[in-house]
């Protein structure tokens, strides 16, 4: 179900979102939408202290791994060659 969300916005403020709006041919709603949603997927999902709790425990356990040199030079070797995985 849809909702409506009412912002009070100054006269400066809303005259910019309507000129940024205009320029990119989308109503104010649209753009406000889309600024909305860019928002929400910057904002950090998760508390920091879970994801801490996470590192932690993973830090804990023995992974295989190669030796550094060779593992760089690998790397170095797949940036030659323009290898992409």
């Amino acid at each position: 179900m849809a909702k409506r969300l009412q912002v009070i916005l100054q006269d400066p403020e809303y005259r910019e979102i309507q000129r940024v709006a205009r320029s990119r041919h989308m109503s104010i709603a649209e753009w406000v939408r889309q600024a909305l949603e860019l928002a929400r997927r910057r904002e950090p999902l998760g508390s920091v202290g879970k994801k801490l709790e996470i590192i932690r425990a993973a830090a804990q356990h023995q992974y295989p791994v190669g030796d550094i040199d060779t593992m760089l030079a690998e790397i170095e070797a797949g940036y030659a060659t323009g290898a992409r995985s």
